[in-house]
């Protein structure tokens, strides 16, 4: 499920729960607490150091004891960051599952109250059993204590977020709710999937018999949560226990839902809600990274259109499709015609002449295209439309680097400044730095100002390093 604002509702929870239960039973068996977890370490067992320390760190409910908790169990997400689970996507937003983990993490430390009540939750069931972490089991115990409180906090923070981004007033409990039609609505859809051997059900929730030789129209027209109707779920809860044996949500003893039992209209409010936003963000599951490659490949594609010469646009003429000259094209040579020697003589300066200012005209043309195919590359890579002109004029040509350089492109030196001092130096010109970081631009947008890959810019870098290095040997 997804809602607007919430992080935590969607199918990486899973990952993320188990996780933090992980890294926490870590943090409880470490006898230092300023010692840090080095990349790759186990969690083979708690041992006695648990039953040692772990009555003193619950008892202490001073904020030293939650900060030294935070930071133990944070080294410990950040030394397990490498593994599957860790690096295993945590929502449809792109952030992974130690990203979650750590994020909820820093927010217990921001809400001691959560940890006051764990480490309640611990103490009473201590003074009930003893030291319950140290029988065989206990560690599972304690892990379920630690994955209730940070639920807990799940649902608080994303009813915070929720209303940050509707601007409307939501309770952790309302979270829960929306939680709870979601799994409604995917249990409803797999008995409708496969209604055949689930027909006592379906009849039960659709209020009428379900002939076993055609599937129910219902089936066919519930294509998302938007259309499952608000009845069906108070339905099917009604029926859990005479075909499950537990009795389902907005049927148990519990007050949590006694409110949406009897309220039909809320239900289906809530189930719009949710279908609405999954409707708007229909594309969750998708490469969300396709658009910015599809605009990249149309931006290269114009640049390469807009740089090619005019004769790649001019039709290929076969040879014998072109007509020859007759003699009256160029006169008789008789005078008067048209064609005596006054008139060769100024038809050759009028040649001349023109062939001049065709040259100059050409040399025009192909600098206002160079000049066009830059500005449409810089902006290509997120640079200002003249960054190559002004950066060419800012350069020091009198440096002996630039005459080490002097045949290598602007690209290669910026690459290679990048190499040996940096993106940031208080030698770089203005016109060479990035507007949007204040640095060097990166090698990617060196690559595509040179219009050459990035293996073949890094070998052009290297090769001038090189030269650089030989001419500074005495």
């Amino acid at each position: 499920m997804r809602l607007p604002g919430t992080r935590y509702q969607e199918h990486g929870w899973e990952q993320v729960r188990k996780l933090l239960g992980q890294c926490s039973l870590l943090a409880f068996s470490r006898s230092d607490p300023a010692q840090r977890f080095e990349p790759g370490c186990r969690i083979d067992g708690l041992g006695d150091r648990l039953g040692d320390r772990l009555g003193d760190r619950l008892g202490d409910r001073s904020g030293d004891a939650l900060a030294e908790y935070v930071d133990l169990t944070a080294c410990a997400l950040r030394a397990a960051g490498r593994s599957a689970r860790a690096e295993a996507p945590g929502n449809s937003y792109g952030e992974s599952v130690v990203e979650l983990a750590l994020g909820l993490l820093f927010e217990l430390q921001a809400r001691p109250g959560d940890w006051a009540a764990f480490a309640a939750a611990v103490g009473s069931e201590q003074h009930k059993t003893g030291a319950f972490w140290a029988r065989p089991g206990g560690e599972a115990m304690l892990r379920k204590k630690v994955n209730d409180m940070f639920a807990v906090l799940r649902d608080k923070v994303d009813a915070d977020n929720y209303q940050v981004a509707c601007g409307r007033p939501c309770s952790p409990n309302r979270i829960y709710a929306y939680r709870m039609l979601d799994t409604a609505y995917g249990d409803i859809a797999r008995m409708f999937d496969c209604w055949r051997q689930n027909a006592g059900q379906v009849g039960v929730i659709l209020g009428r018999e379900v002939k076993v030789n055609a599937a129910p129209i219902e089936a066919r027209q519930m294509k998302s949560i938007a259309s499952c109707r608000p009845e069906w779920i108070i339905r099917w809860s009604a029926s859990q226990e005479r075909f499950t044996g537990a009795a389902g949500p907005l049927h148990t003893r519990s007050k949590r839902f006694a409110s949406l039992k009897n309220s039909p209209d809320k239900i289906g409010a809530m189930l719009r809600e949710i279908g609405d936003y999954e409707e708007l963000s229909a594309n969750r599951d998708g490469d969300w990274q396709q658009d910015a490659l599809d605009a990249g490949a149309w931006l290269d594609d114009l640049a390469r259109v807009l740089g090619a010469p005019e004769a790649a646009f001019e039709p290929d003429l076969e040879p014998d499709r072109i007509l020859p000259a007759s003699e009256d094209d160029f006169g008789s040579g008789e005078p008067g015609c048209g064609g005596g020697d006054n008139d060769n003589n100024d038809n050759d300066n009028n040649d001349n002449n023109n062939d001049n200012n065709n040259d100059n005209n050409n040399d025009n043309d192909n600098d206002d295209r160079q000049v066009a195919q830059l500005a449409s590359i810089a902006a290509a890579v997120s640079l200002p439309p003249r960054f190559m002109q002004l950066a060419r004029a800012a350069q020091d040509q009198g440096s002996w680097s630039a005459r080490a350089m002097a045949g290598d492109s602007l690209p290669v030196r910026l690459a290679v400044y990048l190499k040996m001092l940096g993106s940031q130096d208080d030698s770089y010109p203005a016109e060479w730095l990035d507007p949007a970081t204040g640095e060097l631009p990166t090698m990617q947008q060196l690559a595509a100002l040179d219009q050459v890959s990035l293996p073949t810019l890094r070998k052009r870098r290297d090769a001038a390093i090189a030269g650089l290095l030989a001419a500074a040997r005495p």
